[in-house]
């Protein structure tokens, strides 16, 4: 009904990722051209839809943010600003930076490169002994959610910064090993900086089809290709020509399976929502050791909105979210990582992917506090 209404309206859907998903009663969240906001508020106030605008003009919005950033003396890396968002370049230098400064509790190396031949590099962060668990953290697996890699970022300063002083990081980086890869999808969110500001996908061409790019979160090999992914390469959701197909995802699986007996959980930072969510995405089921995760992620969630009042949702993804196959936290699940989690950070709908820089700071100090007590629930011993 609506394309009979609305003809040629091309809209970039934020909220849910996929039309698949929207359905009577589904709050839906789309940033369209500026020539076809007549047509689709004359159409929405005809078919008695509610609807709100919340961002008037984003490419404002957008201008507002960019002269910020070109303000700023971004390039001092004793002043490195965790506060701002940071270029793919700026990123990659902070960690070459903190490797040769902090080479006590950080070892950085590349497991491999993206499609267009970037490094994807990873921190190693913990106190250097044989036989320790891990702990895996990746920001950055859609190339717009910029919260992520910045959060990925404020955790390695506060470690880097607490060690000495506060016991339950001491605890945590004696104890652990935290692979930590700040920007998953290094190609996509390069692209994001200089190129399409509301990127999601990789970078990767397909020989068939002029639309480039895979959804990383859909090409993991559990259930691949099927509900909430989409076949056709012109989609925000598409899974890819096959599972793994991405380096990006290959190289990632790939350290995974390696480090399989070591690495007992895995988080994975996104944008927006609000939410802390476990297996499984892809069907309705309730995971072997629910109990466990529940009471981490009930325990998480607390803490997280005991700083601020900010309210996350938690529970299984296939229900809170929305059911989607191939993604890395049922893939990491499904190959024996007991403890799978996916952040859906700030906000709701009313910035999106716009999340000002004001905002870092207070997303990632909560943050901080819910990925702290998932660790120490880790290290309690719950199967």
């Amino acid at each position: 009904m609506n394309y009979r209404l609305v003809p040629a309206l091309q809209v970039d859907l934020w909220r849910p990722s996929s039309i698949s998903y929207v359905s009577e009663g589904t709050v839906t969240d789309v940033h369209i051209p500026q020539n076809g906001s007549r047509a689709l508020l004359a159409f929405l106030q005809e078919a008695n839809i509610q609807y709100k605008i919340l961002i008037e003009d984003l490419q404002k919005t957008l201008e507002k943010g960019s002269n910020l950033q070109t303000q700023r003396n971004r390039r001092s890396l004793s002043g490195y600003n965790y506060e701002v968002y940071h270029s793919l370049e700026e990123i990659q230098n902070w960690m070459h930076h903190l490797n040769k400064t902090h080479s006590g509790l950080i070892h950085m190396f590349s497991i491999g490169r993206s499609y267009e031949g970037r490094s994807l590099f990873i921190l190693k962060l913990g106190r250097r002994s044989r036989l320790k668990r891990a702990v895996w953290i990746d920001c950055g697996i859609h190339a717009r959610e910029w919260i992520g890699p910045a959060f990925c970022q404020w955790f390695v300063k506060e470690a880097l910064l607490t060690y000495k002083s506060d016991p339950t990081m001491r605890k945590m980086l004696n104890h652990l090993y935290f692979y930590i890869m700040p920007v998953f999808n290094v190609d996509g969110y390069h692209f994001s900086w200089t190129n399409d500001r509301f990127w999601r996908k990789t970078r990767s061409r397909n020989s068939r089809f002029r639309c480039r790019g895979v959804d990383a979160n859909r090409n993991w090999k559990v259930k691949w290709c099927d509900e909430g992914a989409s076949m056709h390469p012109c989609d925000d959701t598409y899974c890819g020509p096959f599972p793994e197909s991405e380096p990006e995802v290959k190289a990632v699986a790939n350290f995974l399976r390696k480090h399989r007996k070591h690495i007992r959980a895995y988080l994975s930072f996104h944008a927006y929502a609000q939410m802390l969510l476990y297996p499984y995405s892809y069907k309705y089921a309730t995971i072997p050791n629910f109990s466990c995760v529940e009471s981490a992620a009930y325990k998480a969630v607390n803490a997280l909105q005991s700083v601020y009042g900010v309210r996350y949702r938690y529970g299984p993804a296939s229900t809170t979210l929305y059911v989607s196959s191939g993604s890395s936290m049922d893939w990491a699940y499904k190959n024996g990582i007991p403890y799978a989690f996916a952040f859906e950070l700030r906000d709701t709908g009313h910035f999106g992917f716009l999340l000002p820089e004001m905002l870092i700071k207070p997303t990632c100090t909560e943050t901080m506090l819910a990925v702290k007590n998932i660790t120490m629930h880790l290290l309690k011993k719950c199967p």
